[in-house]
């Protein structure tokens, strides 16, 4: 089957039909939920703050991951692409408010004005130019900036997406890192091909470790960003970092330029080594 990235873009791909799945499919409900239960875990929030906390919902649908915020006891704020999503969002009598936004065109709110962000399946969809003005590295800074923007200085983001490649998750996480966020992915039940999940996980400030993934112990289910690397990125912000695969190439094409020799571009290309001798 094909990606849904692949087949419309968000706004078109999720139309009244494909919102109507959100609110009938039992299936569909049950994985929104257990994704967002486990993005809300991952957020970290202080257990022994009794205060409502406002949470953003990142491409919140029909606000089923809303309503798992409110049995929570949180508050928030949805935003979404699809007006489609949001018009079945609003027949459910969700507690949120809404706002139709395209987050590759920045979240609109004052600095500081949330606790914590989650999004379920929706930041894969950024990696893709549905028209020529998009270009995905510059909506993804775009969109990075303003949400570390929006959040407190303690707050943590989560994203549960969906990566094509290992270049998809390159591409996110050197955007995050040069908005200022330090973090990394969580990949839950890394050896399992259906329970797989991968959890972007960003921080403002503060001094946290990476949250352990589950269904292993494994340091390899975790990709960190350091505060170090997250400054370097932010400091060389519109340059591709070094040793990345734009960097690479980049250096490759000026070599060639000089009339020096240069190894032929390849998918291997910049890929990390194994370590295997």
């Amino acid at each position: 089957m094909s990606r849904p990235e692949r087949i419309a873009p968000p706004e078109i791909f999720y139309n009244e039909d494909e919102a109507k799945k959100y609110t009938n499919n039992t299936r569909i409900i049950d994985i929104q939920v257990q994704m967002c239960e486990r993005a809300i875990e991952l957020l970290a929030l202080d257990p022994n703050d009794d205060a409502p906390q406002l949470i953003l919902d990142i491409g919140c649908g029909s606000g089923l991951s809303g309503s798992v915020l409110e049995d929570q006891g949180h508050v928030w704020i949805g935003v979404d692409i699809s007006q489609h999503m949001l018009d079945v969002a609003l027949e459910r009598e969700v507690e949120g408010d809404l706002l139709l936004n395209d987050m590759g065109q920045g979240m609109p709110f004052k600095a500081g004005t949330f606790d914590g962000a989650v999004s379920i399946s929706a930041l894969q969809w950024l990696c893709n130019a549905d028209k020529k003005s998009h270009v995905p590295p510059k909506r993804l800074l775009k969109f990075f900036s303003t949400l570390f923007s929006c959040l407190t200085r303690n707050a943590r983001a989560v994203f549960q997406f969906y990566p094509e490649n290992s270049e998809q998750i390159e591409l996110i996480t050197s955007q995050a890192m040069k908005a200022g966020f330090y973090g990394g992915i969580v990949v839950d039940y890394p050896n399992s091909s259906k329970a797989k999940k991968y959890f972007l996980v960003l921080m403002t400030g503060g001094v946290a470790k990476l949250p352990t993934a589950l269904g292993t112990e494994e340091s390899e289910s975790q990709i960190a960003i350091s505060r170090r690397q997250a400054e370097y990125a932010k400091n060389v912000r519109g340059k591709p970092l070094k040793k990345s695969r734009e960097w690479v190439l980049a250096k490759k094409e000026r070599r060639r330029q000089q009339g020096n020799e240069a190894r032929k571009d390849s998918r291997y290309t910049a890929r990390k080594r194994s370590g295997r001798f």
